[in-house]
């Protein structure tokens, strides 16, 4: 008997998901666990996997397609033989899970909210779309096709005028939980109502979609992943005054402790990062000065119990943010330990949506690179980013025992980008100093 795939919901926020690339092709042999597509939603990319083990079938939604929880994938069993759904039969105790809403636009086919919102935003007039979903219909993908087009050919036709921004969104009141230990303080978005979206360019006046470009000029799709990157980017520096302070750390003891003991970590199975000791004193810092452990609303600032620090993993194709949590109630090994299991999953794609969620404060090693100092763009609804920049060997001026020396040292740049809103300048420097005080203090031994 055949079996049905469907997308499943990963991670409790996931209500959508966009179909990245089958890894296996009809009339391929499947095992029971094995992957099967890897799917792409606006945290992570991840792979489905199968749940039965035979031959695939059919595939029944296709690449590039976005499409709600549920949503049937693929069908797998042996060939030839008729399929059956590998879900149990609703009882009459069960409620099936509601269809994903319609909205009707004249004559034309069902679009979905997203859809309709997107069209609010940016003033687009969806007859002019062509849609590629079932019976036609305008999909996500397809406005999102469509804008980038008109700002591609905007940009190539001087003079040519572009689609409006989108109007601003409404700011979330915050509705923090009173129940006993919540594991984060989660924010309702307002019920307000929306602003008015700006009226539509005349169909006339707006670039064509299909203007060929130039010879020397190649116009790259984004992926999921880069749209959201840009889209979370852009958000970030339009809500908040971002201002960054920078110190000079010298990582001299932190660097002979790497050394004393990456052998015997090791043995345990565990990688001994530098990131795993700024992780530390980032946590430590964080609970001297909770102001960096908050978030900044317009009913007031929201100060997180927990210490949930999220760490920059860099993609072939992007950016992603695994969180590190009640990193304050770890020892350096279990910091270490999960930073490893973390970075592997998000490098191979096996993060969860849930693994990049509730992150309260974020760092940014960009010294992997070389980078020396950078300023970091807040993470949306935390407070701080930290940007820690290259170990390098400089020459500095040190006292000792009232004698200046010249000497060289393993010196960092680590840079705090912060949210004005929430603390100022001095408050700011203060958990940095507390920072390079864990930093340059930490025991050998």
């Amino acid at each position: 008997m055949a079996v049905d795939i469907v997308l499943p919901q990963i991670g409790e926020s996931m209500t959508e998901a966009t179909i990245g690339r089958w890894l296996k092709r009809v009339g391929d042999r499947i095992e029971r666990f094995e992957a099967l597509v890897e799917v792409e939603t606006d945290k992570v990319s991840t792979e489905v996997t199968s749940i039965a083990s035979g031959i695939l079938l059919e595939i029944v939604t296709p690449e590039g397609a976005t499409v709600p929880v549920g949503t049937l994938l693929a069908r797998i069993g042996e060939t030839a033989e008729r399929h059956v759904s590998a879900a149990p039969a609703p009882s009459q105790e069960t409620t099936a899970a509601p269809e994903p809403v319609r909205i009707r636009r004249g004559d034309g086919p069902p679009i979905t909210p997203v859809v309709a919102r997107l069209a609010a935003e940016y003033g687009i007039d969806l007859s002019q779309i062509r849609g590629t979903g079932a019976g036609g219909r305008v999909s996500k993908k397809d406005v999102l096709r469509y804008i980038e087009m008109q700002k591609a050919a905007a940009a190539l036709l001087p003079g040519a005028p572009t689609a409006p921004p989108p109007a601003p969104e409404a700011p979330p009141i915050p509705s923090v939980s009173t129940a006993p230990s919540p594991p984060l303080a989660r924010e309702t978005p307002s019920t307000a109502p929306v602003a008015e979206a700006p009226p539509a360019l005349p169909t006339a006046q707006r670039p064509p979609i299909t203007q060929p470009l130039p010879d020397e000029a190649i116009l790259t799709p984004l992926t999921t992943m880069r749209r959201m990157i840009a889209d979370h980017m852009v958000r970030s520096l339009r809500d908040a005054p971002q201002a960054t302070t920078v110190f000079e750390v010298d990582m001299g003891r932190v660097l002979a402790h790497r050394d004393r003991y990456r052998a015997s970590f090791e043995q345990q199975g565990i990688r001994l990062t530098l990131t795993a000791y700024v992780v530390q004193a980032v946590a430590t810092a964080l609970r001297r000065v909770p102001a960096l452990n908050t978030r900044f609303t317009d009913e007031g600032i929201i100060t997180y119990r927990r210490i949930n620090i999220g760490v920059a993993v860099a993609l072939d194709d992007g950016l992603i943010v695994p969180v590190l949590r009640d990193a304050d109630e770890k020892s350096l090994a279990g910091i270490a330990r999960a930073l490893n299991d973390l970075t592997e999953r998000a490098r191979a794609r096996r993060l969860q949506p849930d693994d990049t969620e509730g992150g309260t404060f974020t760092i940014s090693n960009h010294g992997v690179g070389g980078s020396l100092f950078a300023t970091p763009i807040l993470n949306r609804g935390q407070s701080g980013i930290l940007g820690v920049g290259a170990v390098v060997k400089r020459a500095v001026v040190v006292t000792h025992q009232g004698n200046d020396a010249i000497v060289i040292r393993p010196m960092c740049y680590l840079s705090l980008t912060f949210d004005h809103r929430a603390c100022d300048g001095a408050t700011a420097d203060a958990f940095l100093a507390a920072v390079k005080e864990v930093l340059e203090t930490y025991p050998e031994q």
